[in-house]
């Protein structure tokens, strides 16, 4: 179909007025995070209600047209990229809180509803959202829910399936759907909710959620401390669990923090330079909390694990602490970098980066690479700059090479090549490095129930089918 005859058919479903074409727009919506793909989209619509976006899958499927669903895109794997010419279908129109339910501690809302705005409606209430994450500003509930978003409190809160109690949705047959309705307990057979959440877009449009609210934790505390070496992170992170409720266990380089005092011109939290760094968020209910806390930063520094530190003095003082962390992948977004997203349990964590970091001296030895992750929940991001003078095809040429003895090393730690960014377009080569192939065709296969025409983000997680 012509740019000119898709157009005139779309305004039959929606508003020439929330209808966009122009090429501005459709690099501007045809895109995520990542990089290096070369966007074609061919239309950008922008649907408000549930039945709009019912009607643009009927539409698709009559006309044979693929749709690519866009939220905040803020992701890292190309789940959100249009490269074939598909229509990106955009919520952030469909950005409204629907309801709360104080009895339930629920809110009902819009896919389009920015993660941010979740959050600072649950404190109006008394309430916490706690999956929290550097683009907690720009995200959207429905990638979030499409992603199956992570972040920085993982190991206290879980991920956002955790928080999801219902769903509702359009599927790539144009059926809607509402999936477990908010209850908490319900054992009806398979709970196709899951299904939906982390199957980024491949199955259907998540439209609203219904999203379980929390009690807010008491006081919250940040410690950083500068680390001897690798082998210290994870000495620091036993310790800490045993004598404090962790929210948040972060890991970053010397090199990461580096870019980041670049970048922003904050101050260094100490004058010790120190090869890693960890980020310790923990509840501190009263005087006894905080003094385990420093009881632990001695012991630490006893055993020659910690060689510095700083305690938070004000919430002031804490937010930059979190900058040195947060502030990471934008600091580096000028390097267009490759990025790797890996997971194993916990336990694993000390004989991968052992491996990984043996691997990676070994394969960019004059490249560099910049280390951060969750670690306390088993997430490690890499980064690799690329050099001056590369050109973006012979570098991302050069980091698939790499990438391979990446996802052995995981492979053989049992763990995840993708751990909360998705699979999308960046992974989905890779994808047997985690799943086996039986695992595969059954989604292969769970696609083609919700989605038999191939319509709904076709390409993503694996080929089209």
């Amino acid at each position: 179909m012509k740019s000119t005859e898709l157009a005139k058919s779309l305004e039959a479903i929606i508003p020439v007025a929330r209808i966009k074409a122009d090429a501005e727009s459709l690099k501007y919506y045809g895109r995520d995070w990542t990089t290096y793909y070369d966007i074609n989209a061919s239309a950008i619509v922008f649907p408000e209600t549930t039945h709009e976006v019912q009607s643009l899958v009927k539409w698709a499927r009559q006309h044979k047209i693929a749709l690519v669903p866009s939220g905040g895109r803020t992701g890292l794997s190309g789940a959100a990229c249009a490269i074939n010419g598909e229509v990106v279908v955009s919520l952030e129109k469909m950005n409204s809180i629907l309801d709360f339910n104080p009895v339930d501690q629920t809110v009902t809302l819009q896919g389009g509803v920015i993660t941010e705005t979740l959050q600072k409606f649950a404190l109006t209430k008394g309430l916490y959202y706690p999956v929290d994450f550097a683009a907690r500003g720009s995200s959207q509930i429905g990638g979030n829910i499409a992603t199956n978003a992570g972040g920085i409190k993982v190991v206290r809160y879980g991920l956002t399936r955790d928080w999801v109690v219902g769903l509702k949705v359009v599927t790539g047959t144009g059926e809607i759907l509402e999936l477990n309705k908010g209850l908490i307990k319900n054992a009806t057979g398979y709970d196709l909710r899951h299904l939906f959440i982390g199957s980024e877009g491949t199955l259907g449009f998540i439209t609203e959620a219904t999203v379980q609210l929390s009690p807010p934790p008491p006081d919250l505390k940040v410690f950083i401390l500068g680390l001897a070496n690798l082998d210290s992170v994870m000495n620091i992170f036993s310790l800490y669990s045993k004598e404090t409720v962790l929210t948040a266990f972060e890991m970053f380089s010397e090199k990461a923090l580096q870019k980041v005092v670049a970048s922003t011109g904050l101050p260094r939290a100490f004058e010790t330079a120190c090869e890693y760094y960890v980020l310790i968020e923990f509840e501190c209910k009263d005087q006894g909390d905080e003094d385990r806390a420093m009881k632990a930063f001695e012991d630490g520094m006893e055993k020659g694990w910690i060689l510095d530190g700083s305690l938070a003095q004000s919430e002031v003082q804490a937010k930059t602490f979190w900058r040195y962390r947060e502030d990471i992948s934008e600091s580096l977004s000028k390097f267009s970098p490759y990025k790797n997203d890996i997971s194993v349990s916990i336990s694993k964590v000390p004989k991968l980066m052992q491996d990984l970091d043996s691997v990676l001296k070994k394969a960019y030895p004059t490249w560099e690479v910049v280390w951060f992750g969750h670690v306390g929940d088993g997430n490690l991001h890499i980064n690799i700059l690329r050099p001056d003078g590369m050109t973006k095809e012979a570098f991302v040429s050069e980091c698939r090479k790499v990438d391979l003895m990446v996802f052995d090393a995981v492979q053989k730690q049992d763990g995840s090549i993708s751990a909360e960014h998705g699979v999308g377009l960046s992974k989905k080569s890779f994808l047997h490095f985690t799943r086996s192939q039986a695992e595969i065709q059954l989604m292969k296969q769970i696609k083609t129930v919700f989605d038999p025409d191939g319509i709904m983000n076709p390409g993503k997680i694996f080929d089209s089918l």
